[in-house]
């Protein structure tokens, strides 16, 4: 079974230049650490083709970082068992990402119950509330300030895709962002 939320239109044969990166399962395990690294490097590796592409290059960096990072932690805080694999390619005027990882099932009901949230609702109002909340609740987890602020502040379409081979089994996720450069 396949659910889709969001964004999900994501082709990577027709980018002409991507970057693929993975976190195999085993030994090397992902952690808060290779989110930030990671998420630096695409950073600088599309800063300077977004120059090239004449596109403000800083800006460029600075939000594929954040985007990248964001998205990232999600994976760390919430994935079970196997490998992280990432995608991402610079599209025309768009940065485009795809994160795919496991979850457990029971985790990705949760993780679906917040999407159908933060994607029916306008997402700067959403976001206020969020904030004001976690300001009442510190302590509060799952809040989606970050899944937030990059559709409100960002303009991030942002998706995800998820696909169950069996009741009870762990879901193979992807994630899908996009970003435009200007």
């Amino acid at each position: 079974m396949i659910t889709n939320y969001g964004y999900t239109d994501y082709d990577p044969s027709a980018f002409q230049a991507r970057n693929c990166i993975e976190f195999p399962a085993g030994p090397l395990q992902m952690t808060w650490q290779h989110c930030s690294q990671t998420a630096e490097f695409l950073g600088e590796f599309f800063a300077v083709q977004a120059r090239q592409r004449r596109f403000n290059e800083n800006e460029a960096r600075y939000n594929i970082a954040y985007l990248a990072n964001e998205l990232l932690e999600n994976v760390v805080k919430f994935r079970t068992l196997g490998g992280v694999e990432l995608e991402s390619a610079i599209d025309g005027s768009n940065f485009r990402m795809m994160i795919s990882n496991w979850l457990a099932a029971e985790t990705a009901s949760r993780f679906q119950d917040k999407l159908s949230e933060l994607l029916a609702r306008d997402p700067g109002e959403l976001l206020i509330e969020r904030i004001e909340a976690n300001a009442a609740e510190p302590l509060g987890t799952a809040s989606g300030l970050g899944l937030l602020t990059l559709m409100n502040d960002y303009g991030a379409r942002l998706g995800w895709t998820f696909r169950q081979t069996a009741p009870g089994e762990p879901i193979h996720l992807r994630s899908f962002a996009a970003l435009a450069l200007v």
